[in-house]
């Protein structure tokens, strides 16, 4: 370990992730920062990183201003409607009044956008989603960011953000290491943007054994966008809202494109429309919500998972109609070209043509993320020109600790944003950024030297716990004085599973639940000193898993908190099954002291800016 090289680098602007959010991060901060040294950090390589690595069939969060389609202020109603009421209207709104830019830019670099024929506009798949030829959206992206960066360095998890030992609450860097040569890196900076990735395997996923990995969501996802600013103290908010997805069964193709070009349904297994027969009984739990158009997907999946529980299963999607039709069968095996082409492979597998079967639905294991139809993340400054005053302590997205930005996943209250709106969001974040760094002027964040070594041993120790204990292996891959990150993430996702609402408790958790949760990630957390490394490879595996398991104790913290079930579909608490909106139409944040591993909760008003 001693021989382990260490890399230093110096910038103003260091953006953690190279995804969509830190490409637009990476972008903006050159554009109002032409001498300013922006370094951006990504743990795989920004040509095919993030939650878009191979393509997208849509982009989902366009307004089309131009065309006068929709407006800011449209979006920002939807995504509130969807999230039964509390979204952060300010942040909403600051990215819907820039995104079709955003959009704009993506077609002047180059990529291909559909248009209607006879109007000459961006081909519609929804009132919110164009179509594009996405096979090259993330290379497309990338490219601007590679240009605009001073430097790039992929291959390097960062593992922990550094702060200023003059100013305890000031963040002054990251560091991590090279997952090729080991190398360990110290990035030095004056502003940090994290814009990593969400959290899937958090839960146990449906798929085990021979499907094992099969999710959703990118599964390399790890939950960095949240344990990062949660270590250092950064306060978060709505971490218990996840999201449950109804997706073609066993492969997760996704469904949104057949609903919304091909025009299909759902129906029970004896061909029946079962969403109205639970209307009234939704009502019941959460009020007028389930009157509004669209009707929130939550109680869509609401209805779903009552039709099973009742016996009406499986649930499947008609298809054999739209099929008939040539040029919609064809949108319809694109689609899974485009974005999931295992769906295919799972169909043939399984002997199901569309054209002749109607293909079953399920729901996946919950997800948490920031920038999909979920508000989970940071708790952000708003923008100067929009926020209410309680919303703004300094610069548009910067989390509660000073010079600390986010964007896409990170960033929480603001659901519905994708890629365009994640890629528009570090653009936002970038320019703040750049401001904060230029009103700093000469004055420079210092890190601690003894805490940058004592994480460097931290870092590498599973390493060094497996050389030594290998040795006493007794039976395979079992040892008694370590634990493998591929034994850790299952037993992590075991115990979010059965207490915190997965899918083996049919969603539904309560206080007893969540306290014995509670209880078994805190001893987790103890054996975690005690994981055990055989190459690099596991290394940042094992580094994936301290983030994933810090992100879930958040989780499991909120969803103690807020005593009411607000998203039925998503999760149910078993001992407060109603929408309670007289004591929580609020945001619940959190707090993390990691000298004590204690976390503090409040809540914080919801302000209703836009009609």
């Amino acid at each position: 370990m001693a021989r382990r090289k260490t890399v230093f680098v110096d910038s103003d602007i260091l953006v953690i992730g190279g995804g969509m959010a830190g490409c637009g991060a990476t972008y903006e901060s050159r554009y109002w920062g032409r001498d300013l040294k922006v370094v951006c950090v990504e743990k795989a390589n920004i040509e095919r990183s993030g939650a878009v690595a191979q393509g997208l069939y849509a982009i989902n969060c366009y307004m089309g201003m131009q065309w006068g389609e929709n407006q800011p202020e449209d979006h920002v109603r939807y995504a509130r409607n969807d999230l039964m009421g509390l979204v952060r209207e300010d942040l909403g709104y600051d990215i819907a009044r820039h995104v079709d830019a955003t959009v704009h830019k993506f077609e002047e670099w180059g990529l291909p956008i559909m248009r209607d024929p006879k109007t000459g506009r961006y081909q519609r798949e929804g009132k919110w989603q164009i179509m594009i030829h996405g096979e090259s959206y993330k290379p497309i992206v990338a490219e601007a960011a590679r240009k605009a960066a001073t430097q790039v360095y992929n291959r390097i998890m960062v593992t922990h953000l550094l702060m200023d030992k003059t100013k305890p609450n000031r963040v002054a860097g990251a560091v991590g290491f090279n997952v090729r040569t080991g190398d360990f890196h110290v990035f030095r900076a004056k502003a940090v943007i994290v814009s990593a990735g969400g959290a899937s395997h958090i839960f146990k996923p449906r798929a085990a054994g021979e499907g094992m990995g099969r999710t959703w969501y990118a599964p390399w996802s790890s939950a960095s966008a949240y344990a990062l600013p949660i270590l250092v103290g950064a306060k978060m908010t709505q971490m218990e809202n996840r999201i449950v997805l109804t997706r073609f069964k066993d492969g997760y193709g996704p469904v949104g494109a057949y609903f919304l070009h091909l025009k299909t349904y759902t129906q029970n297994a004896y061909g029946e429309d079962y969403e109205a027969k639970w209307r009234d009984s939704i009502k019941a739990l959460v009020g007028d919500y389930v009157d509004r158009h669209p009707v929130p997907t939550c109680l869509r999946n609401h209805a779903f998972l009552e039709e099973v529980k009742a016996g009406g299963g499986p649930i499947r999607m008609v298809t054999k109609e739209a099929f008939q039709d040539p040029h919609k069968e064809t949108v319809g095996w694109e689609n899974f070209l485009g974005m999931t082409i295992g769906q295919a492979v799972v169909w043939a597998s399984q002997n199901i043509d569309p054209k002749h079967i109607n293909p079953e639905l399920t729901t996946s294991e919950p997800y948490v993320m920031g920038s999909h139809a979920t508000c989970s993340g940071a708790w952000a400054s708003g923008p100067e020109d929009y926020a209410p005053a309680e919303y703004q302590w300094g610069y548009n997205r910067m989390m509660t600790v000073e010079g600390l930005f986010g964007a896409g996943d990170t960033i929480g209250g603001t659901a519905h944003k994708f890629s365009s709106g994640s890629f528009t969001e570090g653009r936002i974040a970038g320019k703040a950024a750049v401001n904060y760094v230029n009103d700093l002027g000469s004055e420079q964040p210092q890190y601690n030297d003894a805490e940058c070594e004592d994480l460097r041993k931290a870092i590498f120790q599973p390493l060094e716990n497996y050389k030594l204990g290998r040795v006493e292996i007794v039976a395979g891959t079992v040892s008694p004085s370590y634990l493998l990150p591929l034994h850790g993430l299952q037993r992590l996702e075991k115990i979010m599973d059965e207490y915190v609402g997965g899918i083996s408790s049919h969603y539904t958790t309560n206080e007893p639940m969540l306290t014995r949760g509670l209880e078994l990630l805190g001893m987790l957390k103890e054996d975690m000193a005690h994981l055990g490394a055989e190459d690099l490879h596991q290394l940042q595996r094992a580094w994936e898993l301290h983030h994933r398991v810090l992100a879930s104790e958040c989780v499991t913290q909120h969803t103690m908190f807020r005593q009411e079930t607000r998203w039925p579909g998503y999760y149910y608490r078993a001992d407060h099954p109603k929408l309670d909106d007289a004591d929580w139409h609020c945001f619940t944040l959190s707090q993390y002291d990691r000298d004590s591993g204690k976390w503090a909760m409040e809540k914080a008003p919801v302000y209703h800016i836009v009609d």
